[in-house]
């Protein structure tokens, strides 16, 4: 008999499907069919698209049901703009206040993304990415600019997913270089919070550059399929 999966459990495949492009931007999420895979109530399925509607990841449209985040070409220039206002005074800060265990654990991250990067294992590669940026958020005492960075740092994975250069969405780079980052962290280390946030605007700045809003449309298979439930819901 297949266990009964937590809101938590459906949530977190739900986030990990779509941050890993098995559920493409734009894609429909219909609760009927969701509640079918999951072996779950349509009631339930639509909590959890409403939590994933609060963190960016997925858009509810009034009698049109539920899709995953499809940033404009607008938005996704008005992500990046937003990070590079928020994030070099969130690094300022951090540079005054980051510890030992601060600067191990950005080692840590970098160490992790590289890992994930030469296993070709993608979605743990952006997580780690984030991670390094959301750390850095976390630790810099200004818990207003922590709270918008963090949706933003999810919608910016959905700006590479939908319009990054071919080889971020099918196979080979997340979009985010690990040189850049110990470029970060070399400067947050000689307490130079100024070089920080240069080094930080320069990073934003060119994975924004990579952006290619001409990137075509990719098929949707079922989404059963996709969360790799076609067979039903595992032990």
């Amino acid at each position: 008999m297949s266990a009964v999966l937590s809101d938590a459990d459906i949530h977190a495949r739900l986030a990990e499907a779509v941050l890993d492009q098995r559920l493409a931007p734009g894609q429909r999420l219909r609760e009927d069919e969701l509640g079918q895979a999951f072996g779950v109530s349509r009631t339930r399925i639509r909590q959890v698209l409403i939590r994933l509607a609060s963190e960016d990841l997925v858009t509810l449209v009034p009698n049109a049901g539920a899709r995953v985040a499809e940033p404009t070409p607008d938005e996704a220039r008005e992500v990046f703009g937003a990070r590079r206002l928020i994030e070099p005074e969130l690094i300022a800060a951090f540079v005054a206040r980051a510890t030992a265990a601060d600067l191990r654990a950005l080692q840590g991250w970098i160490r992790d993304e590289e890992r994930a990067r030469a296993e070709g294992r993608r979605h743990d590669a952006i997580r780690h990415a984030g991670a390094f940026h959301l750390h850095v958020a976390a630790q810099a005492g200004n818990r207003t600019l922590e709270r918008l960075l963090r949706p933003l740092v999810m919608r910016t994975s959905l700006v590479l997913l939908r319009y990054g250069p071919q080889e971020i969405r099918d196979g080979g780079d997340t979009g985010c270089d690990c040189h850049e980052h110990r470029t970060i962290l070399a400067a947050i280390k000689l307490r130079d919070g100024a070089a920080a946030g240069r080094a930080m605007v320069d990073h934003l700045s060119r994975l924004e550059s990579q952006l290619r809003f001409e990137a075509p449309e990719r098929p949707a298979p079922g989404l059963a399929m996709l969360l790799g439930l076609a067979d039903g819901v595992g032990p």
